[in-house]
């Protein structure tokens, strides 16, 4: 499974946010990777590397790779609306990442892994695949086994409740994916019109 694996405060230090997840070395080196840290003189980026950087943002944001995010982004282009918002959208409604948002998983990586792992259902099926699109009315839950699991119900922390296109039920431990969210309601920092313009040159 192609995936990120390398250091990822040296990422997070790359573009200046806790992208990854974890931003508490930031308070320590916010300074970009490099031999000379900030005595380093650094050019200033092209409208091309300006567009560039804000691409990878989003894919180390979502733990993507080049050829998964390009086909996200051509199934964005197809569908009707704003490329750039249907990009997010699609990028929100995959499976890891909605494991995440309903606090069953304390990260996208390791939400990916419980997907992987086989820990997660939809539906009331084991589903393994982390890039699985999630539709309005899907049922998010816990396995039965992997809920009776103290490790894994020990990172529940529930759903964030500015998240309003999910609902998550505590007794149940399930959580329902009601529609696909407006672009305001996500709180990723990532401007994704540059994305559109660099795909599109």
């Amino acid at each position: 499974m192609a995936r990120y694996t390398g250091p990822k405060t040296k990422i997070s230090r790359r573009f200046g946010e806790p992208i990854t997840g974890n931003g508490k070395w930031l308070t320590k080196n916010s300074n970009p990777p490099g031999q000379h840290g900030a005595n380093k003189k650094r050019k200033t980026l092209s409208e091309y590397g300006v567009q560039l950087k804000e691409k990878q943002k989003a894919k180390y944001t979502y733990g993507l790779l080049e050829k998964q995010f390009r086909k996200t982004f051509e199934e964005a282009a197809r569908r009707k609306g704003v490329t750039g918002e249907n990009l997010i959208k699609l990028l929100e409604a995959r499976l890891d990442n909605t494991v995440f948002r309903l606090g069953i998983a304390p990260s996208r990586q390791a939400a990916r892994q419980m997907v992987s792992h086989k820990h997660i259902t939809v539906n009331g099926d084991v589903l393994n695949i982390p890039s699985y699109n999630c539709v309005p009315g899907d049922v998010i839950g816990l396995k039965n086994k992997s809920a009776a699991n103290t490790i894994i119900t020990g990172n529940l922390k529930g759903k964030n409740p500015k998240f309003s296109w999910l609902d998550w039920s505590e007794a149940e431990m399930k959580g329902t994916f009601i529609a696909y969210p407006e672009r305001e309601s996500i709180p990723e920092n990532i401007k994704e019109q540059l994305i559109v313009e660099l795909y599109s040159k």
